[in-house]
C-alpha cells in the first residue's frame, strides 16, 4: 500500500489520452449537431444581418481548428465557458448542480446496494425458492420498465392520488430556504446546521426520484451478486470449508461473499457512472436541479459549452470511479496488485 500514490497518478497519467479523446469528440459533435445557435440567440425575427453579427461575437465564424484552438487555451486555464442560456460560467454552474446530482445518485445506489445483495445472496443459497423467484421477477421488472415511466407512475400515485409525497418540484419546499452551503448535499449540510425540520424536507424531496433510479439499477446488481455467489459457492475451498464444520453464515459471508464482492465491486462502477450520465431523465421528471437537465436545456438550445463541460465532467468522473473500483479490489483480496504486477 506504500506504493499506492505513485501507482494512482500513473493511472491518472495514463487517463488522459482519454480525456483528450472526450474532448476532441465532444468538441466535434456538439459543432455537427443541427441547430444554429446564433439564430438561436438572435430570435426568430432577426435579420440575416443580426444572425452573422452574433455569430461573429461568439466566435462561431471562425474555422473549427481556430475554434477548437481558442478552447483548448481555455481549458488549459480552467475555463470551461460561458453559458450563452445563463449567462453564467459553465464549471460554476457545474459546480454548482453537481451535488444534487450526486446526492440523488448516492442515495439511490445506497438503497439498490442494501436490497440487492442481501436478495442476490439468498436467492443463490436457496435457488428455485420463493426468494430466487422473488429476485428474478424484480430484476425482469427492473430492466423492463423505462425509469421516466417508472418515476411518472411513482409520482402519480403517492403525490397525486394518496398525498404521501411532496409535489416533485426540486430539492426542497418553497417554504424553506437551502442551508449553509458546506458539501452541496443537502442533507449532510442541514444536518451540520442543525436543521431537523429542513432535513427532514429535504429527505421528503428525495424519496421518489431515489426510488426511481434504485428500481432501475437494483437490477443488474442483484442478478450479478446472484451470479457471482452461485460460481463461488460451487467452488472447492467452499466445499472445504464446509467439511470442515465451519457454520453456515461464516462460509457464506466470510469466504463466499468475499470472493464474490469483485464481480460486483465492478458492476457497481459500472452502474454508477451510468447513473451520473442518465439521470437527466429523472431529473427532469421530478424537477431536479441537477447536471443532467442542465445539459439537456442546454442541448436544446445549441449552447456548446455547458454540452462540452458536461461531457468532460463526466469523462473525469469515469476516470476517478475506475481508479476507486481498482483500489477497492486490493482491499478486498490483497493478493490483487493494483500496479497490474
Amino acid at each position: 500500500m506504500g506504493r499506492l500514490p505513485g501507482v494512482v497518478l500513473r493511472r491518472l497519467l495514463a487517463a488522459l489520452p482519454n480525456l483528450v479523446g472526450v474532448v476532441v469528440i465532444t468538441f466535434i459533435l456538439t459543432r455537427a449537431l443541427p441547430g444554429d445557435p446564433a439564430a438561436y440567440f438572435a430570435g426568430g425575427a432577426a435579420t440575416q444581418e443580426a444572425v452573422e453579427q452574433v455569430r461573429h461575437q461568439l466566435g462561431l465564424d471562425r474555422p473549427l481548428p481556430a475554434q477548437f484552438w481558442l478552447y483548448v487555451q481555455s481549458l488549459a486555464h480552467g475555463d470551461l465557458g460561458t453559458s450563452l442560456t445563463t449567462g453564467q460560467p459553465v464549471l460554476q454552474e457545474l459546480l454548482t448542480r453537481l451535488p444534487a446530482s450526486i446526492e440523488m445518485v448516492l442515495l439511490a445506489l445506497l438503497v439498490a446496494c442494501g436490497v440487492a445483495l442481501p436478495l442476490g445472496v439468498m436467492a443463490a443459497t436457496r435457488p428455485g425458492s420463493w426468494i430466487d423467484q422473488l429476485c428474478r421477477l424484480l430484476t425482469t421488472a427492473g430492466v423492463s420498465l423505462p425509469t421516466f415511466f417508472t418515476g411518472l407512475v411513482l409520482a402519480y400515485v403517492f403525490y397525486f392520488l394518496l398525498g404521501w409525497a411532496p409535489a416533485p418540484l426540486g430539492r426542497l419546499d418553497p417554504v424553506y430556504s437551502p442551508p449553509p452551503q458546506v458539501t452541496g448535499l443537502y442533507l449532510i449540510d442541514a444536518a451540520i446546521a442543525g436543521e431537523g425540520a429542513m432535513w427532514w424536507a429535504a429527505a421528503k424531496q428525495l424519496v421518489l426520484p431515489t426510488l426511481t433510479m434504485a428500481l432501475f439499477v437494483l437490477a443488474p446488481i442483484a442478478r450479478m451478486t446472484r451470479a457471482s455467489m452461485l460460481q463461488v459457492l460451487s467452488s472447492d475451498f467452499v466445499r472445504t470449508a464446509r467439511a470442515s464444520g465451519l457454520s453456515n453464515t461464516t462460509v457464506r459471508v466470510r469466504y463466499a461473499l468475499r470472493n464474490a464482492l469483485l464481480p460486483v465491486v465492478t458492476t457497481l462502477g459500472m452502474v454508477f457512472g451510468f447513473m451520473l450520465g442518465s439521470s437527466v431523465i429523472v431529473e427532469k421528471v421530478f424537477g431536479w436541479p441537477g447536471v443532467g437537465s442542465y445539459a439537456i436545456d442546454a442541448l436544446t438550445a445549441s449552447d456548446y459549452a455547458p454540452v462540452q463541460g458536461f461531457v468532460l465532467a463526466m469523462g473525469v468522473l469515469f476516470v476517478l470511479l475506475n481508479l476507486l473500483v481498482d483500489v477497492l479490489y486490493t482491499l478486498i483480496d490483497p493478493r490483487i496488485s493494483l500496479g497490474g504486477t
